[in-house]
């Protein structure tokens, strides 16, 4: 119904525009072609000044109306995303300055300077000084805008603190693949042609021993509050883009050339649904580049958690090297094989205790 009646009143404008329209062409028959122009030029600074105060209403209608609805209100979750966030409302303060002040001088000029009688026009074809004051300044707001930006990307893009976690991130059509190292603290070596949905998603070299402890998780990334993540990302098939909107960042995932970034996340997710009031909220990675046929659904979920609920969740999850080879999980040991390799250790005491 709501959309109905906008509709009705949006049709009823434009045809009270064209009535208007069309009334002021008999007026102009009737009066003569110059009369008509200098009322024409009324009606036209008049309108000029009520779309002004019309339009900026508007623009503060729609801001009060959808404001709330973006993630502004709820501030950068990550630390470093703050600096993002503070260089919007930089560029937005700046931007929204000068778009308010010229829009004012345009429909109050179009107005206060109609045709009249009683003025005659004054026309100069050059000024230095003008063209000096709007290069000049736009110049150095735009550099200075620039620097700002260079110098956060330089710090998101640069080298992590020592102590942050290191997790690989790859897209593929349509989902996200996360590999964690293990206790050694390194990454297996992988090899495109390796890949195997089902056994080996992102082309382990089985072959590499630093292979055998790493983690592998698909859709969901755990992360740590208050600890430097750096993610190491890439694509396994064509160009994706990682966007992490609740933590200002974003990065594309490119086939055969890594890209990384770091950041600090300042809330689990457990903290964010209070601070949202959302008992559903979840941190979302999303594809940021089109990608495909299912570019819309290609999104995945990351929990932020607390130390030692992180340290948990990775000691109870299994290495992605016994997924593959599952025979040689030592908790898939036979009873028989777990009763042999238990008596080595009282065998070898029994030798020692006898040659004493």
């Amino acid at each position: 119904m709501t959309v109905f009646l906008i509709s009705a009143v949006v049709v009823l404008i434009f045809v009270v525009i064209f009535q208007i329209s069309k009334a002021s062409e008999y007026v102009s028959v009737l009066k003569g072609e110059e009369a008509s122009r200098k009322q024409n030029n009324k009606i036209n600074g008049f309108l000029m000044v009520a779309f002004l105060v019309l339009g900026l209403l508007g623009v503060w209608y729609c801001n009060e109306l959808y404001y709330g609805k973006t993630l502004l209100p709820q501030g950068s979750a990550s630390v470093e995303g703050e600096r993002v966030d503070s260089m919007l409302w930089l560029t937005l303060a700046v931007t929204g300055i000068v778009f308010i002040g010229t829009q004012i001088v345009l429909f109050w000029f179009a107005f206060k300077y109609q045709e009249s009688d009683k003025r005659k026009v004054y026309f100069f074809a050059h000024s230095n000084t003008l063209e000096i004051i709007w290069t000049i300044i736009p110049a150095i707001a735009l550099t200075v805008l620039v620097v700002i930006g260079l110098r956060n990307w330089f710090l998101f893009t640069g080298e992590p603190p020592k102590e942050a976690m290191v997790v690989e991130v790859t897209g593929k059509q349509f989902g996200w693949i996360f590999r964690y190292p293990g206790a050694d603290a390194s990454f297996g070596k992988k090899y495109f042609k390796n890949i195997d949905n089902a056994s080996n998603s992102l082309g382990i070299i089985w072959e590499d021993q630093l292979s055998h402890d790493d983690l592998v998780m698909e859709q969901t990334m755990y992360l740590v509050k208050g600890k430097p993540v750096k993610l190491i990302i890439g694509s396994r098939d064509v160009i994706h883009d990682v966007g992490l909107s609740h933590f200002r960042m974003k990065m594309d995932a490119v086939p055969g050339i890594p890209t990384t970034l770091w950041f600090t996340p300042k809330y689990t997710t457990t903290e964010m649904k209070e601070k949202t009031k959302n008992p559903n909220f979840q941190y979302e990675i999303s594809c940021d580049q089109m990608c495909g046929n299912s570019h819309y659904a290609m999104k995945g979920v990351i929990e932020v958690l607390d130390q030692e609920e992180y340290d948990a969740k990775m000691a109870s999850t299994k290495p992605y090297y016994f997924t593959a080879f599952p025979d040689k999980d030592p908790a898939m040991a036979k009873p028989a094989d777990s009763v042999k390799l238990a008596a080595k250790p009282v065998e070898a005491a029994t030798k020692q205790m006898a040659k004493l």
